[in-house]
This record gives structure tokens, sequence and C-alpha cells, in this order.
């Protein structure tokens, strides 16, 4: 196992640094290649400065807006992707991630709730994230009771229950816009999703949810591996079930709700990115869910360097070119889903 995980790190990592590569090198701005990295490269502490010989005004595009706004697409797309590995090894279905079962909208409206209203710096920049992901949690526990009867849960029956109440949470978001047009595009930001405005302090905050929930699913890749075999098999195994479950639900949903909060909602990157690893690599999760990490950073990385090149100067929406990838590929997983159980969904 970790001679796989080595070799599929080790090329993940490497596509990863050929994305930064290329995202940082291109831009609206149109700035020479050389400028570029001559500004990145006098910026290493150990050059002894020498960046006076360009102007100030490119030094800040790239290392104020281009660099940070890099980092953070990378870190944005693990968490959505981590969190989607989460929700998919709970339970047991690979259709299932932060956006199809709601918990992305849910996380919007309480981000939505505090910008209309005026709270969003209650308690600093801390503000938002949590009341995401309290209003996430909650969203998840109206998913779960919709979808549960008698006891059981029916996957067709959670998918459908998360796309009812990503309807309905997204008309609540539509009403806060009527009621206050003076931050209509702040919060339209919510609904289509952007890294645009973001800067190195968006950065420090998402990094350290990252550097504590990675760890967390990692710690639960094997027992994810025995909940393939359903919940009872699992106990059988000396896995605490309820626990596990409860842990990792909790730590996706945290992940979903910084990254909502700093991002908006970016539809389908917890959908496509584990099952194409799962598809690349196998069903283990405790290669499915690092790689996930790295997988999401370069998903969303290329998306969001699409989202701001493709109509140059004018900027796409990321939810818009992700829900273009992604919309098509669920609409696949669908498909395959119903012709492997002979015709019925």
């Amino acid at each position: 196992m970790k001679i796989k995980l080595y070799t599929y790190g080790g090329a993940a990592m490497l596509l990863l640094l050929a994305s930064i590569v290329v995202s940082l090198s291109i831009g609206s701005s149109g700035l020479p290649l050389r400028d570029v990295w001559g500004i990145l490269v006098h910026q290493l502490p150990w050059m002894g400065g020498g960046a006076d010989k360009w102007d100030a005004s490119d030094i800040a595009i790239v290392t104020q807006l281009r660099l940070s706004r890099v980092l953070l697409a990378i870190l944005v797309g693990a968490c959505l992707s981590l969190a989607g590995a989460g929700f998919q090894g709970v339970l047991r279905n690979p259709l299932a991630d932060p956006f199809t079962l709601g918990v992305a909208s849910g996380c919007s409206v309480g981000a939505a709730f505090l910008i209309v209203f005026g709270f969003q710096t209650v308690i600093g920049i801390w503000s938002v994230p949590l009341v995401a992901f309290i209003t996430g949690m909650i969203t998840l526990l109206i998913v779960f009771t919709l979808s549960r009867a008698r006891g059981s849960m029916n996957v067709e029956t959670l998918i459908l229950s998360g796309v009812i109440v990503q309807a309905f949470l997204g008309a609540i978001v539509s009403f806060m816009v009527s009621l206050s047009q003076g931050v209509v595009n702040e919060v339209m930001f919510w609904l289509m999703g952007s890294l645009s405005a973001r800067s190195w302090e968006h950065v420090r905050l998402i990094l350290p949810f990252l550097i504590v929930g990675l760890p967390v699913l990692i710690r639960y890749g094997q027992s994810l591996n025995l909940f393939v075999f359903g919940e009872r098999h699992a106990a059988h195994m000396g896995i605490n079930v309820e626990r596990t479950k409860l842990i990792v639900l909790l730590t996706s949903t945290l992940l979903t709700a910084v990254a909502v909060s700093i991002a908006g909602v970016v539809g389908f990157v917890g959908l496509v990115v584990p099952h194409l690893l799962r598809l690349l690599v196998g069903p283990d999760y405790r290669i499915i869910i690092p790689l996930s990490a790295v997988g999401g950073g370069i998903y969303l990385l290329w998306a969001d360097t699409l989202a701001r090149t493709v109509l140059s100067p004018k900027e796409i929406a990321l939810g818009v070119i992700t829900a273009l990838i992604g919309a098509p590929f669920f609409a696949y997983l669908l498909y395959r889903r119903k012709v492997l159980q002979g015709g019925s969904l």
C-alpha cells in the first residue's frame, strides 16, 4: 500500500507543481513570463532583494494577487475534495458530496445571513466559517432525517433529499438578497462561487482547517474501507461505527464550511475528484483521502485558471466552470448506476 501511495502521490505532486507553474505564468495583466518569475525568485529570502527593478504594481500583481489566488484555489479544492471523500466513505455512496447533499448550500445560507445583516465581523474573520459550519451541520441532519425510513437510508432517497433541501436553501438565499439591495453583489458571490478579491488573509484562514482535517480523515481511512461491507460488518471488525461516522461527518462539514465561507458555492469538486481517483487507484481510502487533497487542489486550480483567463479581462464565475465539468459527470454516474442496477434508479 505504501509503495502504491508514494508512486501515485509523487505523480500527483509533480502534476500539481506543473499546474502551479502554468497558473502563475498566465493572467489578464499581460506581464511577460520573465518578469513574473523574476519577481517570484527575488521574493525568496536568500536572494537578498533586487526586486526594485520592477514596478510596485507589477510586484503586487504577482505576489499579492496571483500567488495568493493560486494557493487559495489549491486549499479550497483540497478541502472540498476531502469533504467529498469523507461523505462518500461514510455513506457508501459515490454520488454523495457537499453539493449534492445540500451541505454547501446550507453553509452558504449562514454566510449570506451574516453578510445581509452586517454580522460578518462579530468575532473577526472566524464569524463566517463558524456560522457556515453550524448551518451546514443543521442541513446535513435535515437531509438524513428526510432520507431515513424504517431505520434505513436509501441511496437514491438521500440524493433526492439533498437536491430538495439544496433548492429550498437556494430560495432562502435569494429571499435574503431581495431584502437588502446594498449587498446584492456580495451575496451573489456565494451563489456563483469565485476567488476574486481574496487575499493572503484568506489563505491563512483556511490553512489551519486543512492541516487539522487532512490527518483526521487519513486516520479513519482504514475504517472507511470496512464501511464498504456495511456498518454491521465494520462493527464486527472492531470499528466504533457511530464515533467514526460522527468524526468523519463533522470534519467533512467543517472543511466544506470554511471552503464555502471563502469561495462561495463551488459545486461538484467533492463529487468528481474522489470518484476519478477511485477509478484510477482503486477503492482504498488510505490512498484516496491523501490523493483527494492533491487532486482537488489541481482540479480547482485549473478551473480557476480557466475562469480568469478564458474571457480575459472579464472573469467567469468559478462555480460556472466546475458545474460545466461536474454536471455531465454527475449525469454519467447516474446513468452508469442505472445500467448496473438493470435499468432502474
